[in-house]
């Protein structure tokens, strides 16, 4: 297998993913993301059985917090380890978390051993995703970057389609210890399949520059956490006590990304940081409507629990669709997918305000929800090719966890902030007063990324 990918290749076409020498890799990677994508889902189904069984209702939203707040702070660390010594080691400790956190928590007889769990889960999601985007760049020509990308948003994205059915029917039939052991042995296979590509891989220039000196990285690392876990928790407990748990949350991150993004992100400078930039924007905006939409149906339109999630079941099939579609064509001119997809978002999030209000029309939901993730799938997968373009190979690392650490940090705070709307403004049972103002503030979110975000300058 060649590991020189670092310059762009101009082959007539890209060499295959599933070619003989790229194979096991394509395979092990995915499975690695796919199972952490059906975890993710199948917690959500099995949840309330589960604190139920351990007697943790006071304590049901703790083992989604204990998890994210855990993979932040992983994804920061593994970064930064990764530029330091490759993404070897990262590629087999962050499965063995994962695996370990799976093997806990499905065999957990209390809320306590439930939450360790999951921080070692949350520990090994974040080490391992930053080490594959790494290993991406050092293995793959530059060519078929954008179809690797493709199917790792696929993996995220496919498992949305079958993942919470397939979690509520292990929980009714088999019991929900199962939605963690079931997975268990993939996440090994994950690593089995890893391993050659892993044992080929060059030593780090440990000589060679990186493009700014990094202080106080593990001391950001932890304060993104909390200020992310805190503005999750705000969310999900709307009250004047927690709005001030979520200022303090914010009040962390402020300096903490300072130090974890490019310099120049919030400025919109031209290259990396706007491409980090302008991953968060595209984070916030759909994330922060995306959360609100089967509330939205359910208590403004009558819709069952069921028929209220179908919108965004048909967005991940817009997602899917377009992620590969962009994978087939990699001489597309990335900065101008990004910038149609922000475009597309905002019309599509400002349109959603037809479904938010009282008087809404809610069979748009389904065709603006599929547009909306539509444009997801084409700006994600392009915006890590570009990210990756950018970098140095010193900083593969540092813009990988950059990128999805924004992306965390303004979906929490878009999510955040419609909570708050929705407890100041409005209510869970009659919510467009707040939906359709969020609605359009997000719009208003998208469009400024579109209008900050200029291909001309990204060349």
């Amino acid at each position: 297998m060649s590991l020189d990918a670092v310059e762009p290749h101009h082959e007539e076409k890209a060499p295959s993913v599933w070619s003989a020498s790229y194979r096991a890799t394509t395979i092990g990677m995915l499975t690695l993301v796919t199972i952490a994508a059906f975890e993710h889902l199948g917690v959500s189904t099995a949840m309330p059985m589960m604190v139920a069984d351990l007697r943790g209702e006071a304590l049901y939203s703790w083992p989604f917090t204990a998890f994210l707040a855990a993979s932040v702070m992983a994804t920061v660390l593994s970064g930064r380890f990764c530029d330091r010594f490759g993404p070897g080691p990262a590629l087999l400790a962050g499965p063995g978390l994962f695996l370990a956190g799976l093997i806990t928590s499905g065999a957990a007889t209390g809320m306590p051993v439930l939450l360790a769990g999951r921080v070692l889960q949350g520990l090994g999601l974040g080490t391992q995703i930053v080490a594959i985007y790494v290993l991406v760049a050092l293995v793959f020509p530059q060519r078929s970057r954008p179809a690797v990308f493709g199917l790792l948003a696929a993996a995220w994205v496919v498992p949305s389609l079958v993942g919470p059915t397939a979690a509520g029917l292990i929980t009714e039939h088999v019991g929900w210890r199962w939605v963690f052991l079931g997975i268990a042995p993939f996440a090994l296979l994950g690593v089995l399949l890893l391993t050659p590509v892993i044992r080929q891989l060059p030593e780090i220039d440990r000589d060679a520059p990186e493009s700014t000196a990094r202080r106080g990285v593990a001391a950001a690392a932890v304060a993104t956490a909390f200020g992310i876990a805190a503005l999750t928790w705000a969310a999900q407990h709307p009250s004047l006590t927690t709005l001030w748990l979520g200022l303090a949350g914010l009040a962390a991150l402020v300096p903490a990304m300072r130090v974890l993004l490019p310099r120049g992100t919030f400025a919109a400078r031209p290259g990396l940081p706007a491409t980090v930039l302008v991953r968060g924007i595209f984070a916030g905006a759909f994330f922060g409507v995306e959360a609100f939409v089967p509330l939205t149906l359910a208590s403004v339109h009558g819709f069952s629990p069921a028929m209220s999630g179908v919108p965004l079941t048909v967005g991940a099939c817009g997602w899917a669709a377009a992620s590969h579609w962009q994978g087939r064509n990699p001489d597309l001119d990335r900065p101008k997918l990004i910038r149609a997809g922000l475009l597309a978002l905002a019309a599509t999030l400002a349109a959603m305000a037809l479904v938010g209000a009282d008087w809404g029309l809610a069979w748009l939901v389904v065709p603006l929800w599929l547009v909306a993730g539509a444009a997801m799938g084409l700006a994600y997968p392009s915006i890590s090719v570009l990210g990756l373009d950018y970098a140095a190979p010193r900083d593969r690392g540092f813009v990988s966890s950059a990128l999805q650490v924004n992306d965390m940090t303004f979906a929490a705070i878009t999510v955040g902030l419609g909570g708050v709307m929705l407890a100041t403004l409005a209510s869970t049972t009659a919510p467009s007063a707040a939906i359709v103002p969020l609605n359009l503030l997000l719009a208003g979110l998208a469009l400024l990324g579109a209008l900050v975000f200029r291909p001309a300058r990204q060349a």
